[in-house]
């Protein structure tokens, strides 16, 4: 955090280290032109297991609410995702959707979802590190409605725009950051092809994820 804010002196940083972050909204961060979303380590249970390599470190530049640049990596996996290059090609999907789902805590219409798509469920750690199959090819749909805070997905929401991934919330309104409190109730990254078909099983669920 030291070096970023001193490589970019004039813009704010928002970090899940902030010990403010969570509390309360910032006018001045709200107001900027660019704001930096930073979480220095995306799946806590996961870095701390030697034998799981589902986590990340996640970097994003939000300028008017849309991240513009952003870089995740899975230091376990020796791989960096990011926006510039943007990510290979997706390769063709496989037959039946592979769904990544949280491994301690899936939601609970994730079952109605796979056997609504004929997938199958992938349980995975991080966010960061979900994302990032669905960008690589090894997962074709992440959802979750949990609730997340901002540095959670802005960064993976940005590495898979650049990848020509659908991303939106559940009931398919766009993802915005750098508001007022920085959470976000749930998301949607996917392959364009099945945007359509998930959101309308996910509608019924998003009464209860609104803001």
């Amino acid at each position: 955090m030291t070096e970023l804010r001193a490589a970019v002196p004039g813009d704010v940083v928002l970090s899940e280290e902030s010990p403010e972050a969570r509390s309360s909204a910032d006018p001045e961060r709200v107001a900027a032109e660019r704001v930096w979303i930073v979480d220095p380590l995306d799946g806590t249970r996961e870095y701390g297991d030697r034998r799981r390599g589902d986590w990340a470190v996640h970097v994003a530049l939000v300028e008017d609410h849309q991240p513009t640049a952003a870089a995740v990596a899975l230091p376990a996996q020796k791989l960096l995702l990011a926006t510039d290059p943007p990510p290979a090609p997706l390769p063709d999907a496989p037959i039946g959707p592979r769904i990544a789902v949280s491994r301690s805590r899936p939601p609970a219409w994730a079952k109605d979802l796979a056997e609504g798509l004929n997938g199958t469920l992938v349980p995975m750690g991080s966010a960061g590190a979900k994302a990032m199959m669905v960008v690589l090819g090894a997962a074709d749909v992440y959802a979750h409605s949990g609730g997340q805070w901002e540095w959670d997905s802005a960064a993976p929401v940005g590495v898979a725009r650049a990848a020509g991934l659908h991303t939106s919330r559940i009931d398919g309104s766009p993802l915005e950051y750098n508001t007022g409190v920085p959470y976000l109730p749930d998301l949607v990254i996917c392959r364009p092809e099945l945007a359509a078909v998930t959101l309308h099983l996910l509608a019924p669920y998003t009464r209860n994820s609104r803001t």
